[in-house]
């Protein structure tokens, strides 16, 4: 579902969570979406992000603590998949000039990166 052609800064409200069909999806609930990611940056690369729109993980405030825990719950029972199938896993967030696309999301991966840049 790489779209060259976006260009916004919110591509998970944008593009994903409406598009899910689009997606290879891992785990979908109201709260949460996993997924591979569209360019992925490892050899298994998933993206997990609150559906409802948080901009950051250093925005979050008390109001958000249902989602950020829901978020969270999804983040460990993938990277413990990833881990126990690859014998590795990383958990990465990105802040200010590092996140590409401005909603809270997690990367979750392993392996050797196939590509030079993590959106």
């Amino acid at each position: 579902m790489t779209d060259p052609a976006y260009d916004g800064n919110d591509f998970y409200c944008d593009v994903a969570v409406p598009r899910t069909q689009h997606l290879d999806v891992v785990h979908e609930d109201d709260r949460v979406l996993a997924f591979h990611h569209t360019r992925p940056f490892w050899a298994v690369h998933v993206v997990v992000v609150p559906k409802r729109h948080l901009a950051s993980f250093t925005s979050v405030a008390d109001e958000d603590e249902p989602d950020v825990r829901a978020l969270l719950a999804v983040v460990q029972r993938v990277a413990r998949e990833v881990e126990v199938t690859h014998g590795e896993a990383g958990v990465l967030t990105n802040l200010g000039r590092f996140q590409d696309s401005k909603h809270l999301h997690v990367h979750v991966y392993a392996g050797e990166p196939v590509r030079r840049t993590a959106g």
